[in-house]
């Protein structure tokens, strides 16, 4: 494309996100940055700019390399952008701790007690209600 491309098009289209409501929730949300500065849905992106954003639980980085606002197979889209060294090492630190922590916490396999489950549906009701 010979123009910018929007940031949320280019989300999508890149598959990391499933729809572009979603990633225009996440930026405006503050959770996606270009060169460091908050970003906008109808920001036109140009190649060589930095993009961050989380993934789930982590944070990702990448560099852009094409632009282009069509949906493509995953393998396809890999070449559009390259994640950066430092947020291929913090992806695996994290996971690494997720893993760790994992194994520390048990679960009862065993239903909820009828006083849980009035804790359950309190703290659900608290959390909608803010």
């Amino acid at each position: 494309m010979s123009g910018g491309v929007r940031l949320d098009k280019w989300l999508w289209a890149c598959r990391f996100f499933k729809t572009r409501a979603i990633a225009k929730k996440e930026i405006d949300g503050g959770r996606v940055q270009i060169n460091g500065q908050k970003a906008k849905a109808s920001k036109e992106l140009i190649g060589g700019e930095l993009v961050r954003f989380w993934q789930g639980w982590d944070k990702c980085t990448v560099e852009v390399i094409e632009l282009s606002d069509q949906r493509r197979k995953a393998t396809e889209v890999s070449s559009r952008y390259r994640e950066t060294e430092e947020s291929i090492a913090e992806k695996q630190e994290r996971a690494a701790e997720r893993k760790a922590n994992k194994d520390s916490v048990s679960f009862d396999d065993s239903r909820p007690s009828k006083k849980q489950r009035r804790q359950i549906h309190r703290f659900q009701r608290k959390n909608v209600d803010t």
